[in-house]
């Protein structure tokens, strides 16, 4: 028994034999303590809202016209790249936990948190993009709150993506600003 309130460790004979134990589980071991499925699933929607920030980003920095043109499409192709490797290490955690990404394109926009809006003009384009960036904090702060500690390598990662999404929304907030001067 310990005297902190810490829980004891388990001796190493049995971490081996629970190690040995459901091998092909790979990194999923009788520890974990999440609902898998509804991470997944969670996991699964994340991963299409940020495939359709990456497409809706990506038609933004081609479309940007205007005297801030230039600036902003850069801006756009930037959040773009990391909206994308949002995805990547979303459908990375999927696999670990033993599920299938889902990147089918007959899904993304009803799955998508955010929505997928072209945007007229610039400042229509910086304007959704930061409503997106807004959504998706919103999203991953929830996410986060759901998963507590079951799950601290998820959790860990969708904080890390959500420190970035705040970065997006500040860019674009300042933008939009700017755009109103």
């Amino acid at each position: 028994m310990t005297t902190n309130s810490r829980p004891a460790l388990t001796d190493t004979a049995t971490l081996r034999l629970r190690a040995r134990k459901h091998i092909e589980d790979g990194a999923v071991t009788s520890g974990y303590d999440g609902d898998r499925a509804a991470v997944l699933a969670m996991l699964n929607d994340a991963l299409a809202t940020e495939l359709v920030c990456v497409l809706r980003y990506k038609r933004h920095h081609f479309m940007a016209e205007g005297i801030h043109a230039s600036a902003v499409a850069a801006e756009f192709l930037d959040h773009a790249n990391e909206e994308s490797g949002h995805a990547d290490r979303l459908a990375k955690r999927i696999v670990q936990l033993g599920g299938a990404p889902d990147f089918s394109p007959d899904s993304l926009s009803a799955r998508s948190h955010a929505e997928y809006v072209e945007g007229s003009t610039l400042e229509d384009m910086i304007r959704e993009n930061l409503v997106a960036e807004r959504i998706a904090i919103d999203s991953y702060r929830e996410m986060i709150a759901a998963l507590g500690d079951t799950d601290p390598t998820t959790r860990r990662m969708l904080i890390e993506i959500l420190e970035v999404e705040e970065e997006h929304a500040d860019e674009l907030a300042s933008l939009h600003h700017g755009m109103q001067d």
